[in-house]
């Protein structure tokens, strides 16, 4: 059965957020031992006009999110990018990834900018399937490189 979906711009306070962005830091802390990075950020820089925040909701329940965050006048960093455990494999992060690319153009950026970390292969596989471009040898040991950043150039649209 195929549900429609939703998207809703919030903010990583909102209670909705919260099993999403809870599920995120325990797979940080898995992998990395610490979640430091799901505060480094203030609230604010995911709020409009600089930044955007959202959940993808199935039957009012989310099931992804994402954000992005000026980067520099002409850049937005998307951070935050994640699916439920339960509802991985069926598209969603991409889904979020475009909604944030034509939100991100629609205010004037024309690049995207983002970092994942050595030991998410299913991020990194994401970003050059969707034509991210690396900023990092992808023939080094991926441990040694710490953060890995991508970047995407964006067509603004038409008026």
């Amino acid at each position: 059965m195929t549900f429609t979906l939703s998207v809703r711009r919030t903010t990583t306070t909102d209670p909705l957020a919260r099993p999403l962005l809870d599920e995120l830091a325990h797979e940080y802390t898995t992998r990395y031992g610490t979640a430091d990075d799901l505060s480094r950020y203030p609230t604010e820089e995911f709020a409009p006009p600089h930044g955007t925040f959202l959940l993808l909701l199935e039957q009012g329940r989310p099931v992804a999110g994402g954000a992005y965050r000026r980067y520099d006048e002409h850049t937005a960093e998307l951070k935050r990018i994640w699916t439920h455990s339960a509802h991985r494999r069926r598209g969603l992060a991409r889904r979020v990834l475009t909604v944030l690319e034509r939100e991100a153009a629609a205010r004037g950026y024309t690049r995207v900018y983002l970092t994942t970390g050595p030991r998410q292969p299913e991020a990194r596989g994401l970003y050059l399937a969707t034509g991210y471009r690396p900023l990092f040898d992808v023939s080094a040991d991926l441990e040694s490189l710490g953060p890995l950043p991508f970047e995407k150039f964006l067509e603004n649209p038409k008026p």
